[in-house]
């Protein structure tokens, strides 16, 4: 029985879009820190962790924003509010940033040893993904912990 109690806990409390969001919102921190942590040593050891990161959450994105549109629609009748329009702004850019970011490290796996304009837009296109996870995060805070008083701001 208490198994049973357990599954039907589990089925009620989990939640396909806070998972998605959680697992590539996470990720983009630590490839940024990898990213770091290449540039510092110069090691491509680290840089390959970066580009692996950047691939799952390149995969990740689609599985967030369609569980989020889910949601919004299930949880929120769809309303027209703003905060809704930044996520969804703010997940469009995320998965442009990574798809560019991705690219650039595919069509030349060596961007990394190489000086020049490529290397940098490599690197700005990575960090620029840490303010966007942070706004979809804090906007996705500010749903779930019930502040939906304020009209969705």
């Amino acid at each position: 029985m208490k198994l049973q109690k357990f599954i039907d806990e589990v089925r009620r409390s989990v939640a396909p879009h806070t998972i998605a969001a959680h697992f590539s919102n996470g990720l983009v921190p630590v490839a940024v820190l990898y990213l770091l942590f290449s540039i510092i040593s110069r090691n491509g050891f680290f840089e390959h962790t970066v580009i692996h990161l950047l691939m799952i959450v390149l995969l990740a994105i689609p599985a967030s924003f369609i569980s989020g549109v889910i949601d919004w629609k299930r949880k929120y009748k769809a309303a027209e509010a703003p905060v809704f329009a930044r996520k969804i702004r703010l997940s469009i850019l995320l998965c442009l940033l990574a798809v560019s970011a991705v690219s650039i490290r595919m069509l030349n796996p060596a961007v990394m040893d190489e000086p020049g304009v490529l290397r940098w837009s490599y690197i700005v296109l990575i960090v620029a993904m840490l303010p966007v996870v942070g706004l979809l995060g804090y906007y996705g805070g500010k749903l779930s912990a019930g502040q939906r008083s304020e009209r969705f701001r």
